[in-house]
C-alpha cells in the first residue's frame, strides 16, 4: 500500500509540466494542500516580477525552539524538447525492473514524493523542534526561487534551522560543496558606417576581439586560483572556470557593426564569494585598450552561489548513517543550497536517483530508491526534530 501512494504521488508530480518557462502555481497548491492536511502552516512568497512563480514555504513545530530541520527541493524541471524520449515525459511510466520514468524524476520530484509519503502519518504537535519545508522555483535556471527567497528572509530578519537537507539525486552521496555560477554580459558600442567607407566608423566587433583576448588572459590567470579548500572534487579541475559563452554583433556584411554583445560565465569556487572576482573582471574590462570611437559597459546577469558546509554537522552525522559511502563528496552542479546558506542554513546534498540520467530523455529513478527515502525522511526528522 505504501509503495501504492508512492507512485501516485510521484505521478501527480511529473504530471505538472513545470518547465523553467511555465508556472509553478498547481504543483505548489498541491504541495501546499497536503502539507496544510498535516497541520503545517502554509506561506507562499511570489516573485512580483514573474506571475506564476513561487516558493512555498510549510512551518511546523515550535518555531522559537533550537535545532530542527530544513527540507528542501525544486519544484520545476528542464524542457525535454528535442529529446529522444519514449513515450510522454510529463506521464509517469513503471518499468518491469522497477524503473519510474519522467521528467524530474530524479531531478527531483523524487524526493518531493518521497517527503509526502515520509510525513503522511506526521503528527504535527508532537514536534520539539521546528520542522520547515522549502519548495522552490526556478532553481534549473539559476536558482531564482532561493534567491528571492533569501533576500525576503533578509528583509524579513527570518532564519531557517541550520541543518538543512537538499534532496538533489546523488545516489544516497553525501555531498557538502559545490562551485557557484556567475553569468555577465558585455556590450560593445560603436558606430555604423557603409563598408566602403571604414574610417568613418568605429567597429564593435574588432573592439569585442580585444575584450576577447583580455578575458582569455584572465581565464589562464584564475585557472590556478585556489579556494578556501583547494581540492573541489575529481569531476571539476582545480582553478575557477571562465567561459566566453556566446558571442554577437553586425548586421550586414556591408555596414561597420556598430554593436557587440558577448556573455560570459565563471564559477567561484566553494566558499568562496562572487563580489571580488566581479570587481577584478570588471578591472580587466577597464584596461582594455579599445579603438577610438568604441565603448564597453557589463552587466551582472545571474549569480549562483557557491557553498561550503562545514564538516561535522548533527546532519551529516544522520546523513551518513543512510549513505552509499561515508566519504563527503561535492556536486558539480549548482543548488539552492548557496542562497540557503545566507539565511542560516548550512546545507548537505543527498537524495536518490543519479545527476547522471537527470536532464535526458527518459529520466528515471528506481522504487527501491524511493522507498529508501522515505524511511531517511522519517528517520532524520525524527532524530533532528525530537518527536515524542
Amino acid at each position: 500500500m505504501r509503495r501504492a501512494h508512492l507512485i501516485e504521488d510521484l505521478q501527480t508530480l511529473i504530471g505538472f509540466p513545470t518547465v523553467s518557462t511555465s508556472p509553478v502555481t498547481a504543483i505548489a497548491a498541491f504541495m501546499s494542500e497536503r502539507f496544510e492536511a498535516l497541520g503545517f502552516n502554509i506561506e507562499h512568497f511570489d516573485d512580483p516580477h514573474h506571475p506564476g512563480k513561487t516558493n512555498v514555504i510549510c512551518s511546523a513545530g515550535p518555531i522559537d525552539a533550537t535545532g530542527g530541520l530544513v527540507l528542501s527541493g525544486h519544484m520545476d524541471v528542464v524542457p525535454t524538447e528535442g529529446q529522444p524520449w519514449t513515450g510522454d515525459p510529463f506521464k509517469l511510466r513503471t518499468t518491469d525492473t522497477g524503473r519510474l520514468i519522467g521528467r524530474g524524476t530524479a531531478d527531483m520530484k523524487g524526493f518531493l514524493a518521497a517527503c509526502l509519503s515520509g510525513l503522511e502519518s506526521l503528527q504535527v504537535d508532537r514536534l520539539r523542534a521546528p520542522l520547515v519545508l522549502v519548495w522552490t522555483h526556478d532553481e534549473e535556471v539559476g536558482c531564482h526561487g532561493s534567491a528571492h527567497l533569501a533576500k525576503t528572509f533578509e528583509h524579513l530578519n527570518r532564519r531557517l534551522p541550520s541543518a538543512c537537507w537538499i534532496g538533489e539525486p546523488t545516489g544516497f552521496e553525501v555531498l557538502r560543496k559545490h562551485a557557484g555560477h556567475v553569468g555577465v554580459e558585455v556590450r560593445l558600442q560603436g558606430q555604423a558606417a557603409h563598408s566602403a567607407y571604414t574610417e568613418l566608423g568605429a567597429n564593435a566587433v574588432v573592439a569585442s576581439a580585444r575584450v576577447v583576448g583580455a578575458l582569455d588572459d584572465l581565464s589562464r590567470q584564475w585557472a590556478l586560483r585556489q579556494g578556501p579548500e583547494a581540492e573541489i572534487g575529481t569531476d571539476r579541475p582545480r582553478g575557477i572556470p571562465l567561459n566566453v559563452a556566446n558571442i554577437h554583433g553586425g548586421n550586414a556584411i556591408n555596414i561597420v557593426p556598430d554593436r557587440c554583445v558577448l556573455q560570459l560565465g565563471f564559477r567561484p569556487l566553494p566558499g568562496m564569494g562572487h563580489s571580488a572576482l566581479v570587481e577584478e573582471l570588471q578591472a580587466t574590462l577597464d584596461d582594455v585598450r579599445l579603438p577610438d570611437g568604441t565603448r564597453l559597459e557589463s552587466e551582472v546577469l545571474r549569480v549562483t552561489p557557491s557553498l561550503l558546509t562545514r564538516e561535522g554537522t548533527h546532519l551529516q552525522t544522520l546523513l551518513l548513517e543512510h549513505a552509499a559511502s561515508q566519504q563527503l563528496g561535492t556536486a558539480g552542479y549548482a543548488t539552492d543550497g548557496g542562497n540557503l546558506q545566507s539565511i542560516g542554513c548550512e546545507p548537505l546534498i543527498f537524495g536518490p536517483g543519479s545527476i547522471q540520467v537527470a536532464h535526458q530523455a527518459d529520466e528515471h529513478v528506481t522504487v527501491e530508491a524511493l522507498e529508501q527515502a522515505v524511511d531517511q525522511v522519517r528517520s532524520v526528522v525524527n532524530a533532528c526534530c525530537s518527536i515524542d
